[in-house]
């Protein structure tokens, strides 16, 4: 399973009524191969889902994880911050064996 706090959920929610997309809209997570780590996070909005795609809701909001990514994902706490650092989603992983100083790349 793949969880969002309350702010990631606030965040997705208002970033999907932001940009006036449909209501079925869903956050696809997923990972790739690149970054400094070897593997880093991508985020995307989406409406359609593919057949081996796992689904989670958390208080309305849609998660979709394609197959491969889950392998790498299941457990993952996505988050929202907006200090004086900067804004953005983190990941709570603990699948990641190693992660860049940047918090959007890993290896597992």
């Amino acid at each position: 399973m793949i969880t969002l706090t309350e702010k990631a959920i606030h965040e997705v929610k208002r970033l999907i009524e932001a940009q006036n997309l449909p209501e079925d809209t869903g956050l696809r997570v997923g990972v790739r191969g690149g970054g400094c780590s070897g593997l880093s996070y991508s985020l995307n909005f989406e409406t359609e889902q593919k057949e081996n795609d796992q689904i989670f809701d958390t208080d309305g909001v849609k998660v979709i994880v394609d197959a491969k990514s889950y392998q790498y994902l299941a457990g993952t706490t996505l988050d929202y911050s907006d200090g004086l650092n900067g804004s953005g989603f983190t990941f709570n992983n603990p699948n990641a064996c190693q992660s860049c100083g940047c918090g959007s790349s890993f290896s597992a």
